[in-house]
């Protein structure tokens, strides 16, 4: 009866090691395993843009971070920019006196138009220059016209796109927008391309009808909120240094570039 145990053991044992033998060197046979994948799917990224099918009648139907997109003010109708009650509705005079210019610096007038501000920044500037920068070619060619009449020679005008203002890197102290951010087709990018062209410690300027006042008559898309600026601003790392509400309808923001430089010194 023992035997009869021991001989049934060995058998299976025998069978055993042959299962085993057979698993092991037969290329053609796998050993089922618990499948450890995750089947989580990645996050999708959020994309930068969302086009609407519908967009509203002073907008592009691009949405970005929660606001649509204005539409941009066209050279046909640039003499806008030029009105004689603007004086009065924005203060230009005293924007300007906001910025603390230094005679040296290089300024970015962003979205320059007919050269409104432009034309004021010179003069401030005898070491330094102005940037006029806009899209759209024909602007551009009524300031250097009128800048060669009047012998300015601190205006050096420049077309951007609406993806670059295609300004040298590093070359700009303080980069001006008045009336013009929420009018960036591409905001993210444009204002990247700004970035790259301040030196460490550039400012950027926003000027902006307040958005939170529904009775200032402007488009609604037109206006921006301070809490919209600074996310869209700070979503590209820019800093928020201050804010200033004396003009008669605008936010007055600044922010900053980090001085990268200044920061690894220390």
């Amino acid at each position: 009866m023992v035997r009869k145990r021991i001989r049934i053991l060995y058998n299976l044992i025998c069978i055993a090691m042959i299962t085993v033998g057979i698993l092991l060197f037969n290329p053609n046979i796998s050993i089922a395993t618990a499948d450890t994948t995750s089947t989580e799917k990645t996050p999708e990224k959020t994309p930068t843009y969302i086009q609407q099918k519908n967009q509203s009648p002073d907008g592009i139907g691009k949405i970005y971070m929660g606001r649509e997109i204005a539409k941009f003010v066209v050279y046909k109708k640039a003499d806008w920019f030029q009105r004689s009650s603007r004086e009065k509705e924005e203060n230009p005079d005293q924007v300007i006196a906001l910025l603390n210019l230094k005679p040296n610096y290089v300024v970015a007038d962003i979205g320059t138009g007919l050269g409104y501000f432009t034309f004021r920044l010179a003069p401030l500037l005898p070491q330094g220059k102005v940037l006029a920068v806009d899209i759209q070619n024909q602007m551009l060619d009524k300031i250097t016209a009128l800048a060669k009449n009047q012998k300015i020679t601190n205006i050096e005008t420049v077309l951007g796109v609406p993806t670059s203002p295609n300004l040298p890197g590093n070359t700009v102290d303080l980069a001006l927008i008045v009336n013009t951010y929420h009018e960036f087709a591409y905001p993210q990018e444009m204002i990247q391309g700004i970035i790259k062209s301040l030196k460490p410690g550039g400012k950027v300027v926003l000027v902006e009808y307040r958005g939170e006042n529904f009775f200032i008559p402007i488009q609604r898309l037109h206006k921006m909120t301070q809490e919209q600026i600074t996310k869209e601003m700070q979503s590209v790392g820019l800093i928020w240094r201050e804010t200033e509400e004396i003009l008669p309808s605008q936010h007055y923001m600044v922010f900053q570039k980090p001085d990268v430089t200044a920061t690894s010194s220390s």
